[in-house]
């Protein structure tokens, strides 16, 4: 039998025929027990880790750009670095200004957006890969928030979406500041699968008017887009339907063939810029007047710009939350995938907050909300980056750009831009995750369809909340209705499983050995008492053998998988006690870890069940609880009759078939007495 912990438990010895049981009993903790440390201060790790960190550790913990330039490796890394930064600069500039048209803003905004915050996160940021700049779901927030403001084409517009970029910056180096990050791991992959494939439909169906050639209404519902766009079919105009259909095509090819060929991947990348340049070159030969372009661009870097507007403030935090929101998922989620495939360690906390100081100084250099891109960060991986040196020559290509080329941005066809972002859109949705859930889940595959209806009908607002409600419903509802199990031995064995899942497991009458698989606390108390009574019952004669002269002795308690229990959860524990003990039922707690243990013991609870009935083991509680049966009157210890009469769950039915055996016995004869 295994040994008790000496630090919390005692031993006594119970005489038993041939061998004595030891049963397990526990002191109450106290400082002065030996063995037993003092609770530590809540602050003394971190004051800890404070004295013994130097100089240098501070600078990495204050610019995380310092760990990579430390250890830099010229030979090595310089070339792939510059080239992976050109390359993702080159894909970012045309899908800058498709994703500002997105917005609802000018070209420039987006160029804007994908300048000043690459440099801030090269320095804040600790993920090396992450290429950050406006994507697709953030500039469909940002138009579907302000245009229900504010007109576009008015200023006010414009200085709006930079002080969000302000308020969401704020809010992000809140939440990595105070550790926050951890809030977010509530929402459920499928949630997020959902949203971004409804997302991606809006998307696609709001870009329709630059294929179609007439104006569509600007909503996040599919019901008024797909209206809008049934009315003005009358307006259909085929140049620009076509020119955007052949550059979507171009597209989508040249990122099928940079993903499944490897001698290939560079078309991955350069597929947006191959659009615009095709496009351009069109219309600048050709000069279709049908197609409309993107017009003047303003020439030069940014100007320092403070936000203004801040009286606009309250009706946007709703929509900054979000962003942030999203941020978090889509860029922290991305940059701890890249740095598991790259061998380092990243900080999402310390993630959170180089976001956010970039989006704080990318405000001030009329930028937009910006984050980190799926597309660009992979391709920014597969073409070798192995520092945060890529994103700063992305955000030099992008200088350059801005300086130098925005006198040939003017005739880019709309139609290309929007062909850029439909063909991100079309990479969003998310149809095999769907049918993945509905194989191995199908809790997963509802919430999912919930979030992605809720966003196409309802917008993009409510069906986030909708989506996320529902999934802190379920994660509510599982710890407050928790896994709990009936245990048997394992013939042959002392190991104690679920008979649900080992049919053949033996059950002793007269004892009931439960598991409870979550934490005990106030939401979940109720439910654990009720299936504790029910499973007195099923375990008992008068459900299992169909007579009532059975009748239940012990109640074992298997608390190993309890991490922690509060003070309702106590005092459910006592009421059960004392009813149990009306009717001449012994609970017995077997493995508490050390926390619980001490609040049991703080509570009285151990003194009030008795010090004798606390065990190392469940085999050990069975045996000191088939001991003391011979003592109880009109009783012996023996296995419950599981004879063809008594009625199966499932599990035990399809064991029965695997074997062979319907009707066969099952008894095990009782552990020898030298073993009790």
């Amino acid at each position: 039998m295994s040994s008790c912990n000496l630090d919390i438990v005692q031993g006594e010895s119970v005489s038993g025929t041939a061998r004595q049981v030891r049963v397990a009993t526990v002191e109450q903790p106290s400082p002065s027990s030996p063995g037993v440390a003092s609770p530590s201060p809540l602050l003394a790790p971190w004051r800890a880790k404070l004295e013994v960190m130097t100089a240098m550790d501070w600078m990495e913990l204050l610019l995380p750009c310092v760990r990579w330039i430390r250890t830099y490796e010229w030979a090595e890394y310089l070339q792939v670095d510059i080239m992976a930064g050109i390359t993702v600069g080159v894909m970012l500039v045309p899908q800058a200004m498709s994703y500002a048209k997105l917005a609802g803003l000018h070209p420039i905004y987006g160029l804007y957006s994908g300048f000043i915050p690459i440099f801030v996160y090269g320095i804040f940021g600790s993920s090396r890969q992450l290429a950050i700049g406006p994507v697709t779901l953030v500039s469909l927030l940002v138009s579907n928030v302000l245009s229900s403001i504010v007109s576009p084409k008015e200023e006010l517009y414009t200085e709006l979406a930079i002080l969000l970029a302000f308020m969401v910056g704020v809010l992000e180096c809140t939440m990595g500041l105070l550790r926050l990050g951890w809030l977010l791991r509530f929402i459920s992959h499928s949630v997020i699968s959902g949203f971004l494939t409804s997302s991606a439909i809006i998307i696609a169906l709001s870009q329709a008017k630059y294929f179609l050639g007439y104006n569509i209404e600007r909503s996040s519902q599919i019901v008024p887009l797909a209206k809008s766009i049934i009315d003005g079919v009358g307006n259909f105009s085929w140049p620009p339907f076509l020119m955007g259909s052949i550059i979507l095509a171009i597209i989508l090819l040249m990122k099928h063939l940079g993903s499944s060929k490897k001698n290939l991947r560079f078309l991955r990348a350069s597929g947006p810029l191959t659009a615009v340049i095709l496009g351009t070159a069109f219309v600048k030969i050709f000069h279709p007047p049908s197609i409309t372009v993107v017009g003047e661009i303003p020439q030069g870097l940014p100007k320092f710009h403070i936000p203004r507007e801040f009286d606009h403030a309250e009706s946007l935090i709703s929509t900054a939350v979000l962003i942030t929101g999203v941020a978090i998922l889509e860029s922290v989620g991305i940059a701890k995938a890249l740095a598991a495939k790259n061998g380092y360690e990243l900080d999402s906390n310390q993630e959170l907050f180089g976001l956010g100081m970039a989006n704080i100084c990318g405000s001030f250099f009329s930028a937009y909300p910006a984050t980190g891109s799926f597309s660009r960060s992979a391709v920014n991986h597969e073409s070798g980056a192995q520092t945060g040196l890529s994103g700063i020559v992305t955000g030099i290509t992008m200088g350059c750009a801005l300086y130098f080329l925005t006198p040939l941005f003017q005739d880019i066809p709309q139609c290309a831009l929007a062909a850029i972002v439909i063909s991100v859109g079309i990479s969003l949705v998310d149809y095999e995750e769907a049918m993945f859930l509905w194989r191995v889940e199908k809790k997963d595959f509802l919430l999912w369809t919930i979030t992605c209806v809720m966003t196409l009908f309802l917008g993009i607002e409510i069906g986030v909340l909708v989506g996320v409600s529902s999934s802190l419903a379920f994660v509510i509802h599982e710890s407050a209705n928790p896994h709990i199990a009936v245990l048997g031995r394992l013939p042959g064995t002392t190991v104690y499983r679920t008979i649900e899942q080992y049919p053949e497991a033996y059950v002793y009458i007269g004892i009931v050995v439960v598991r409870i698989d979550a934490p005990l606390y106030f939401a979940n108390i109720s439910y654990i008492k009720d299936r504790l009574r029910q499973y007195e019952l099923v375990v008992s004669g008068s459900t299992w053998n169909g007579s009532a002269d059975e009748k239940i002795y012990f109640v074992i308690i298997e608390m190993a998988p309890i991490p922690y229990i509060d003070s309702s959860a106590v005092q459910a524990l006592k009421d059960l006690h004392q009813e149990y003990k009306s009717r001449e039922i012994q609970i017995a707690i077997s493995n508490p870890n050390r926390k619980v243990l001490q609040t049991l013991s703080r509570a009285g609870l151990i003194e009030l069940i008795g010090k004798r009935w606390y065990f190392v083991s469940v085999h050990d509680a069975v045996r000191a609880c088939l001991q003391e049966m011979p003592s109880l009157p009109g009783n012996s210890p023996r296995l419950a009759d599981q004879s063809p009469q008594r009625p199966r769950g499932f599990s035990q039915q399809q064991w029965r078939r695997r074997t062979g055996d319907e009707s066969g016995p099952t008894q095990e004869p009782l552990l020898l007495q030298r073993e009790v």
